[in-house]
């Protein structure tokens, strides 16, 4: 079973409706918003960082349109300097690679290691869109299926300002 299939079979076991858009690769944020212009959705960039020791991982979570403040992120959550995981660990607790990462990489997280941060501004959306961890499909589903999700896969998460 693909990772794809994994994700989508993962939403009807849940019972959780969507939309699925497939498309072309979509290697940047600028290639994406050309491609999800006419898709209605809160559309996300999805970023994987480590803590400086390495033991600690984050899934930073925001809209596609936004810009994250790295250093800003680091002295607010207080865990010193983050950098992006290597592909290595995006393997490891995500199964998927640079350019299709998504909170639907979290059904490979066995551990709950991950832990999320999302944009406050995340909750005032209807529809929500992800990767399904290849980024040649998009993903919809409204905005409390995905707290569902969420709540299901068991990783903790948090709301911030992020920007």
């Amino acid at each position: 079973m693909t990772e794809r299939e994994k994700v989508l079979q993962v939403l009807r076991d849940l019972q959780i409706s969507f939309e699925e858009y497939e498309h072309k690769p979509l290697p940047t944020i600028e290639v994406a918003m050309e491609v999800w212009k006419d898709i209605d959705s809160t559309h996300c960039k999805n970023l994987f960082f480590r803590n400086h020791k390495g033991n600690k991982h984050y899934l930073v979570i925001l809209e596609s349109n936004h810009k994250l403040d790295i250093r800003d992120l680091e002295q607010r959550l207080k865990q010193g300097k983050i950098s992006f995981a290597s592909q290595k660990r995006m393997d490891k607790y995500l199964g998927t690679s640079a350019g299709s990462v998504s909170p639907f990489g979290l059904i490979n997280d066995m551990g709950n290691h991950v832990h999320l941060f999302l944009d406050l501004t995340l909750q005032k959306s209807d529809k929500i869109s992800f990767h399904p961890n290849i980024n040649t499909s998009s993903i919809v589903i409204e905005f409390n299926d995905f707290i569902s999700y969420l709540d299901w896969v068991g990783n903790s998460y948090e709301f911030l300002e992020l920007y």
